[in-house]
């Protein structure tokens, strides 16, 4: 813990009623036991009108403690509330009068509170009297608004040691931020007792903030010795009246009409069920044959006469809920999917009479309750990238994430690229215009976006989705290369506009991936620079791995299988004997294929045999043309005279087809200069290369090119050296013994690069998606509703956007667009 005098002051509150011998003992444990600094404690006993004498032995036999007396019995709910009117901490821990606090009880909440600005409430670990076995670890929520305490009775044995993000914590042991509190309300007085640490926790997980549980925040809990004189009837009428006004203030519009009627109804079955009743006996086919019909009362249960009681008090409490509904509703920024692993088993039926049991499937299948309450949600995956059979890197990832998500969640792929035309798929999947964006974005919970999708849609800048960006390709390091043949006005303004349209994206975002740690790197600093690494960001998770995650780009864990013919059957220039080097993809201004013609030309003197393949020339993406480096390869290469060693495939190979080619090669390669686009790449060709198996040549400097030298599947090369890139060549393919070990060694590193494997990060926080810390209730917008530069003047010609900012090349894009796009991007600033 930091310096004593830069502690919070902790007021803790403590209620009684009826119980000092148990008061008293808490509060003497607060005094003496606990390792918090006493000047930063406040202890504040709420005494609810006992009557009994109560208050003259508190005060004979705890001094030190700030008395607050009650004129009436406000209940658990209003009596902690009372005492926080008292209060001059900035943290309000809760402690039943029953309870005991072991001496790092304070300490390590605290810490907790400190440590993470997004946490507004920790819920502490509370045992048995003697330590043994567990009282509250953490709770659930069935979807009739019954929370329940998991593991409760188990035996204390390391299995909950571990702090986890939870619904709610327990009133018995407690800790929120006063101000937090205070903003919501508190506890809700209309529960008087039971259910109001639910609704609480409930409540704050709708606004966005976090319950925290903490292990080592440990209390000691005699379980319910204030209800031991009552019968348990008006127990089960308060938990039954509260559970339905906190289903009702908390479930969203969405499913309100479909789980409040159910909830009442189960609540009559309940009552019933428990008291053994017979609900058939007004059948008008009950009545005697003969005789006069019998007109006696029907006897009921206190236990079963409690749930109905309890639905005639929630009807009356009905018109002060829907006042709080509209606000808790209007507050809210989570949806009830977020919620639901928070919920556990939100569909357990919480209890074993046969009667209800049935009457609990029969709701739930007749309500649709399973639909609403399993976890899935509505994940929106949006790409500018043609979705065709033939497709290229960002279509092919926003594919493979619609893939993975589409287990768990109900995912839509959008392609906002008129060119295409999607293949079948095991999930919804469609081309949208950008206009038309708006009811995809209505319909979503989640949004994962790439490229320039976000100046596509802009509302996307205000709305309270949560927004994942996917930042794998820099953009603007790619353009500082592929506009080397533009003006020195024209390039600068190209790169700028991109550059802008990234930083948009990292004001925005509530998720970030990118391709590998060296980029991860470079987009903290990026994030740094804009202001985004701010305290409260950098508090919530000091690592920023919560914000900026590394999901690289991922291959088939199925293992490639030929389906068809390759190369060799197809390319009458390769044989069956020869040896072929692929470069699998296209050429870009980025890539050095220019070396490796000339590491080619080398070789062929003494190795006619080999061959070089570059498999594709012509991009899917109608609008991507050809760059210049193609251009200059193709030239070399008729130079050179390597007509019979090099094959340029013109078209581009389908997706599903590429591991026929990919089979039929020796080797994989990849070279390029060395820049600071080489330094930030992730060349997932290689992932190509390793899916197959195959021996990587590559040059020095990027991510893959680590990965290769330390895990030895290759070898690595100096940019721009022809000699050295062909001795890497010839051993690869002529040494059988080094081949046959890559081989076996890329065998094992490739399962770290299987699609479910690169995106574990991406799927995790769709399990629990939250707003970043700095846009929670209060934070304001980041991104502001301006159109962006520029951009605003080309925005009605979405295709042109799409051609200079998904990597088609600006010389193409100025052939393409005509004078007014060219004028602009001429334009100085």
């Amino acid at each position: 813990m930091p310096d004593d005098s830069l502690l919070p002051i902790v007021s803790v509150v403590v209620v009684n009623y009826r119980g000092a011998e148990d008061t008293i003992t808490c509060l003497r444990a607060l005094a003496d036991d606990l390792a918090y600094p006493a000047d930063r404690l406040q202890v504040i006993c709420v005494d609810n009108a006992s009557g009994d004498g109560s208050v003259e032995r508190i005060k004979a036999n705890a001094p030190g403690v700030e008395l607050v007396e009650s004129k009436t019995n406000l209940g658990f709910a209003g009596g902690c509330n009372l005492g926080v009117q008292h209060a001059d901490g900035s943290v309000v821990a809760f402690l039943n009068n029953d309870a005991r606090p072991h001496a790092d009880w304070v300490d390590a909440a605290v810490k907790v509170l400190m440590t993470e600005p997004t946490v507004a409430a920790v819920a502490s670990k509370v045992l048995d009297w003697d330590g043994k076995r567990i009282d509250f670890v953490e709770g659930g929520l069935t979807w009739f608004g019954m929370g329940y305490k998991t593991h409760q009775g188990e035996l204390d044995d390391g299995r909950f040691d571990t702090p986890r993000d939870v619904l709610f914590g327990t009133g018995s042991a407690l800790f929120v931020r006063a101000s937090t509190f205070k903003r919501l309300g508190g506890f809700d007085e209309r529960f008087f007792m039971f259910y109001e640490d639910v609704d609480l926790g409930w409540r704050l997980n709708l606004r966005g903030w976090r319950v925290r549980y903490e292990p080592k925040s440990v209390a000691y809990h005699r379980h319910h010795r204030s209800m031991s004189t009552l019968d348990n009837s008006r127990e089960t009428y308060l938990l039954e009246r509260n559970a339905l006004a906190a289903l009702y203030k908390n479930v969203s519009d969405e499913a309100l009409g479909k789980v409040l009627p159910a909830a009442l109804a189960l609540s009559v079955r309940r009552a019933t069920a428990r008291g053994n009743i017979d609900p058939t006996q007004l059948e008008i086919t009950n009545r005697p044959a003969t005789g006069p019909d019998l007109t006696d009362p029907i006897e009921i249960p206190r236990v079963s006469a409690a749930a109905m009681l309890a639905i005639d008090r929630f009807v009356e409490m009905i018109p002060s809920l829907k006042e709080s509904r509209a606000v808790e509703q209007a507050a809210r920024v989570r949806s009830d999917a977020d919620l639901l692993p928070l919920m556990h088993s939100a569909l357990e039926p919480a209890c074993p009479e046969q009667a209800y049991l049935e009457a609990h499937q029969k709701l739930v299948a007749a309500m649709g309750l399973d639909e609403l309450y399993t976890l899935r949600r509505n994940v929106l995956i949006v790409t500018s990238d043609a979705i065709t059979e033939r497709m290229a890197g960002p279509a092919i990832r926003a594919w493979n994430m619609a893939d993975v998500l589409g287990g768990e969640h109900d995912v839509r792929l959008v392609t906002m690229n008129a060119h295409s035309s999607p293949p079948p798929a095991p999930f919804d999947v469609r081309y949208e215009a950008p206009t038309d964006m708006g009811q995809h974005v209505d319909w979503a919970h989640i949004v994962i976006l790439q490229g320039h999708v976000l100046e596509q849609v802009p509302q996307l800048k205000t709305s309270s989705k949560i927004v994942v960006c996917d930042i794998y390709d820099p953009m603007h390091l790619e353009q500082l290369e592929q506009g080397k043949d533009l003006t020195d006005s024209r390039r600068a303004h190209v790169v700028e506009v991109v550059t802008e349209v990234l930083s948009n994206q990292l004001l925005r975002g509530d998720f970030f991936l990118c391709a590998s740690e060296r980029q991860r790197h470079f987009w903290l600093g990026h994030l740094g620079a804009i202001g985004r690494l701010s305290p409260t960001l950098y508090d919530s998770d000091p690592s920023v791995r919560s914000l900026l995650a590394v999901a690289p780009f991922g291959l088939s864990a199925k293992p490639p299988q030929r389906t068809g013919p390759g190369p060799r059957d197809r390319l009458g220039k390769i044989g069956q004997d020869d040896k072929l080097v692929i470069w699998a993809g296209g050429i870009y201004n980025w890539f050095d294929p220019l070396t490796l013609l000339h590491a080619i030309d080398r070789m062929r003197g003494t190795h006619p045999d080999v061959k070089l393949l570059f498999l594709g020339m012509k991009h899917p993406n109608p609008d991507v043309g050809e760059m210049d480096m193609a251009t200059r390869a193709r030239a070399l290469a008729t130079r050179l005279d390597l007509g019979d060693n090099v094959v340029f495939n013109e078209t581009w190979v389908p997706f599903e087809e590429r591991q026929n080619w990919l089979l039929d090669a020796d080797c994989g390669v990849t070279t390029h200069y060395e820049h600071v686009e080489t330094t930030f790449a992730f060349r997932t060709r290689v992932l190509d290369y390793l899916w197959s198996g195959l021996p990587i040549v590559t040059t020095t400097g990027d991510a893959f090119a680590d990965l290769i030298e330390r895990e030895n599947l290759g070898v690595v090369v100096p940019a721009e050296d022809p000699q050295a890139l062909a001795d890497a060549l010839e051993k690869v393919l002529y040494d059988k013994e080094f081949a046959r070990a890559c081989s076996g060694r890329i065998e094992a590193v490739r399962d770290r690069y299987t699609w479910e494997t690169a995106l574990a990060p991406l799927v995790e926080f769709c399990r629990d998606p939250r707003p970043a810390a700095d846009r929670l209730p209060g934070a304001g917008p980041m991104v502001g509703t301006k159109p962006l530069g520029a951009v605003a003047s080309v925005r009605r010609d979405v295709a042109l956007m799409k051609e200079y900012l998904n990597a088609g090349g600006p010389r193409e894009l100025a052939r393409r667009a005509g004078g007014r796009l060219r004028r602009v991007l001429g334009q100085g600033r």
